[in-house]
């Protein structure tokens, strides 16, 4: 899974809190007269010969097509094309049946898999156990370097006692090794696949690779072997563009067919109005938050947290940097998780803005904001200020734009916040290291495993240990914690789960600010397009193609 930062978004507060930026028709008009050249020197975009290649375009090439190394999103979101997992992530994120067809927990510290038969590579070789076995192994043998191999660290070792049986002996138990085993986590390569494996990678999905560019594309075509339903489309090539402008270009030239979560809210709005053009948009699981820094003297009265989140007009930034192409977030887990709760916060309108909540603890409410800050003694000096409070951010046009955004509203109930932009890197270093008051953040896939909640609060997983990045500590929080990630049994799980959220809500280790929709801009002659909320490249898989 993926752990990120700055998300994107549109540019509608720039006129007031900005300097001066050109219309995007105005930029469109200008790009267009460059775009033939430039498309044909730097991303090799020209409008497709083949009929049957469906062009979607990507930012960035992806860091490695090996499932077992690759974490950016573009790798993991091709890699689920390419490679099948044991296990498969339903619509409420439970785990299904894939290339295992059951498993069971004997005790808790054996998981034992069964396997599908007649399932093959795409170079004809048959998936066996030993591949399983192979494709974890491979992490702790020195065969490749990943940070994936943290997932496994409850690991014993692995047993393939036949072909169609594997069997995971824990240290420990560990309730989450399924969903470290599931699609977009994990797929499985053949045995004795090396370090290099990810140049020519082969893998047993419904697409098998063909080539790649770096910095350019990826090439993949219908698998013929395909043991599942069998894709519509024959080939997909994935062309790098970088610039958002750019990819907007395309897409309206024709000489791009599909890109998904890839463009700014006011890009997907312009494209629109384009008749060759359709927009699919769901509910999406990427969630937006701020991290508050529990060791500053400042931060700790979680009276001023409270104020925090209580002068913050979510469901306005919503409407005019997202274009309501988001929704409010009251937990790490989305609204159609499992274990999520709606006794934190309340149930919420999808695209809305607006939020029914049962204990109204973090809806906008200044005069309740300006009450806790009296009750908690800042004062307003002579120009209205109660204190100052320090937010570093990525340069990532739309985060600077919510910052200041959230600058002008917390400057209503007195407090001033001073932001600080740096380049992603220092940002990402200074926001690991805890130097910082206030930092926004983002996760992306990691949240749709409950364990998210152990790696984001638990005071086992301080830096370099985990993502409690702003040191929150609860005696409470480590206790449900440890017993929802040790027991397998789900009903308890559920009311762990459901305690956890409760106490973060009132806690708030940081605050939760909303949910992406997932959102696909495509070519008409692509159909039966449903975007996945993870925002993965499955829609693909079904994707009908009229040439």
């Amino acid at each position: 899974m993926i752990w990120a930062l700055a998300p994107e978004g549109s540019s509608v507060f720039a006129s007031r809190f900005s300097p001066v930026r050109y219309p995007i028709s105005a930029i469109r008009a200008f790009l267009c007269c460059l775009l033939p050249v430039a498309c044909s020197l730097i991303f090799g975009c020209a409008k497709n010969q083949d009929p049957n290649t469906v062009t979607m375009l990507i930012e960035s090439s992806p860091a490695s097509l090996d499932p077992r190394i690759g974490t950016d999103a573009q790798a993991e979101h091709i890699d689920s094309l390419l490679f099948d997992a044991l296990v498969r992530r339903d619509e409420h994120f439970g785990l299904q049946p894939f290339l295992a067809t059951s498993w069971e927990t004997p005790d808790p510290l054996t998981w034992v898999f069964h396997l599908r038969s007649g399932i093959r590579f795409h170079d004809g070789r048959p998936l066996t156990s030993r591949d399983v076995k192979w494709t974890i192994d491979s992490l702790f043998n020195g065969t490749v370097i990943s940070v994936k191999a943290g997932s496994f660290a409850t690991l014993d070792h692995i047993d393939a006692p036949d072909p169609a049986t594997v069997v995971f002996n824990l240290k420990k138990p560990d309730p989450a090794l399924p969903f470290n085993l599931c699609d977009g986590a994990m797929g499985v390569v053949p045995y004795g696949s090396g370090r290099d494996f990810g140049h020519d990678p082969i893998g047993s999905g419904p697409f098998q690779f063909v080539s790649q560019q770096l910095d350019r594309d990826v090439v993949i075509a219908r698998a013929p072997s395909y043991w599942g339903t069998m894709p519509n489309i024959t080939r997909i090539r994935f062309a790098v563009v970088p610039d958002a402008t750019t990819r907007a270009l395309e897409l309206e030239k024709a000489s791009a067919d599909v890109e998904s979560n890839a463009l700014p809210a006011d890009e997907v709005y312009a494209l629109g109005r384009d008749s060759h053009l359709a927009i699919e948009d769901g509910p999406g699981t990427v969630l937006n938050y701020v991290v508050f820094n529990m060791r500053d003297p400042l931060l700790r009265d979680v009276r001023v947290r409270t104020a925090i989140a209580l002068a913050l007009n979510r469901p306005l930034i919503i409407q005019a940097l997202y274009r309501g192409e988001a929704r409010l977030a009251d937990s790490l887990l989305p609204p159609e998780h499992w274990a999520y709760s709606t006794s934190n916060s309340g149930q919420q309108t999808r695209n809305s803005g607006r939020q029914t909540s049962n204990n109204d603890q973090h809806n906008y409410d200044p005069p309740a904001a300006n009450a806790l800050l009296e009750q908690a003694g800042y004062r307003r000096d002579a120009h209205g200020i109660r204190f100052h409070v320090g937010m570093k951010t990525s340069n990532d046009e739309t985060v600077r734009l919510v910052s200041v955004a959230m600058q002008d509203q917390l400057a209503q109930v007195g407090i001033a916040l001073d932001l600080r932009s740096y380049e992603f890197a220092t940002f990402y270093a200074d926001l690991t290291r805890g130097a910082f008051q206030l930092a926004p953040s983002r996760w992306i896939g990691g949240n749709e495993n409950p364990d998210i909640f152990r790696y984001a609060y638990s005071s086992a997983t301080f830096p370099p240990h985990g993502a409690n990045r702003g040191y929150y500590s609860n005696p409470e929080m480590d206790g449900l914690i440890t017993d929802a990630t040790t027991t397998a049994n789900r009903q308890q799980q559920i009311a762990d789960y459901v305690r956890i959220q409760q106490i973060a809500a009132r806690d708030l280790p940081s605050l939760n600010l909303w949910y992406l929709d997932s959102v696909i801009v495509h070519n008409r002659r692509l159909g039966n397009i449903h975007p996945n909320p993870s925002g993965t490249f499955d829609f693909l898989r079904i994707a009908t193609l009229d040439h």
